[in-house]
């Protein structure tokens, strides 16, 4: 049995992985988030961010947290990008 709380909850790192490199029908908040994912994959090689990194960086772009993850469930939903739960 775990001892505290501090023992049972376990580390979730979501990382979103860009898959189509697409912003056609995109609203002003899930443009960003595509563009930045597209940088990150052209310097770096990567396709795959944490969702910590993004989100930081989207709150300094001056996006509230509850519209980001809005547009990042639109995205989702649209097959631009995918959340893994690591």
């Amino acid at each position: 049995m775990p001892k505290n709380k501090h023992d049972e909850q376990k580390l979730i790192n979501p990382i979103v992985v860009l898959i189509r490199n697409t912003t056609w029908r995109c609203g002003k908040i899930e443009k960003p988030i595509v563009s930045y994912l597209r940088k990150r994959k052209n310097i770096f090689g990567k396709s795959e961010t944490a969702l910590r990194d993004v989100m930081k960086i989207m709150s300094y772009a001056g996006f509230k947290r509850q519209d980001f993850l809005d547009a990042l469930k639109r995205l989702e939903k649209r097959k631009i990008v995918v959340l893994l739960a690591l």
